[in-house]
């Protein structure tokens, strides 16, 4: 990839408005081809609500969950702010408080993208919505029914959603109530559009208020918080690699990888055993640590004023 496309797919990918557009776009396709190829409604009493209720909330909900999990910044704040089984190592100032709580509602307004807009499609296409209240369709003013027992007129408008076939004089109660609920549908799906457009721009206006930075200082904020992960994974990475290695050559008695190998070490059922036993790699003075499957024991420099360094034993 070209220098100048990689910045650009960089900058887009930094892009709030881009992210969002592409998110509600392609939940926009998927709920139309969910609507296409999976969606039947049943036409039976009893069945109808559920079935078109679970169609509509449930992909929301499903969307929602999986909007907050697929983001690492919501994991990192979990366990920094929010976890208090694990002891405190370091003190939290108000302006980091403050700072992760903005964080939050930024991963919150990327992770209501999808639902909001599933909710809104849907509603607007009213499918879902004409399944579900087929049911409770209210057709006392229409001198048809006068007759009809109340089990026989539920299971009547059961089958509406269907289209089955029904007595020429029941075709136009039919289509007004198949009207009827579209505009309902489609009201709701408005109204929550609107709802959500002000929610958005107020809870903009009252991030930029209440927060402790200016809009230069969020800007320079933003990228410092991505650079950082991204510096930070590429060191971890280099850094777990080099040191990996080195325990590989204290047991094999050389590096994958290496060409001229004249020397190799035929391991002893001592280190067969301990590199097959769990062991824990940790970090600082509490027990927050990490597996190693190599199972090498290693030493921290805990003296003030110098930096903490692994130092493997022979």
């Amino acid at each position: 990839m070209s220098p100048t496309l990689q910045n650009i797919v960089s900058s887009l990918q930094r892009s709030g408005t881009f992210v969002n557009s592409l998110i509600a776009a392609l939940t926009v396709g998927g709920q139309q081809l969910f609507s296409c190829f999976t969606f039947r409604c049943p036409c039976q009493v009893g069945k109808n609500f559920y079935y078109g209720s679970a169609f509509l909330v449930i992909p929301a909900l499903i969307l929602l969950i999986a909007g907050y999990a697929l983001r690492s910044q919501m994991w990192t704040i979990t366990g920094e702010y929010c976890c208090s089984c694990a002891p405190p190592h370091r003190r939290i100032s108000p302006l980091e408080r403050k700072l992760a709580c903005l964080r939050f509602f930024s991963i919150t307004g990327r992770a209501v993208v999808a639902p909001l807009t599933w909710l809104a499609v849907t509603l607007l296409t009213g499918t879902y919505y004409e399944c579900a209240a087929s049911e409770f369709a209210t057709v006392d003013n229409y001198p048809v029914f006068d007759n009809v027992s109340a089990s026989k007129r539920e299971e009547i408008l059961a089958g509406f959603p269907c289209f089955t076939s029904a007595p020429s004089d029941l075709i136009p109660v039919r289509d007004e109530i198949v009207l009827l609920h579209r505009y309902q549908s489609q009201m709701l799906g408005w109204i929550l559009i609107t709802l959500a457009t002000i929610a958005i721009l107020v809870s903009c206006c009252l991030a930029r208020c209440c927060s402790p930075l200016t809009s230069l200082q969020d800007y320079y904020w933003n990228n410092h918080l991505q650079n950082e992960r991204e510096l930070f994974e590429e060191a971890a990475e280099q850094h777990s690699r080099l040191l990996i290695m080195q325990r590989i050559k204290k047991l094999f008695g050389f590096i994958p990888g290496s060409k001229d190998v004249k020397h190799i070490r035929i391991p002893s059922c001592e280190d067969w055993r301990e590199i097959s036993a769990p062991s824990l790699l940790c970090m600082g003075d509490y027990l927050q640590s990490h597996y190693s499957f190599l199972g090498d024991r290693v030493d921290e420099d805990n003296e003030e004023d110098k930096s903490r360094g692994i130092e493997l034993k022979p």
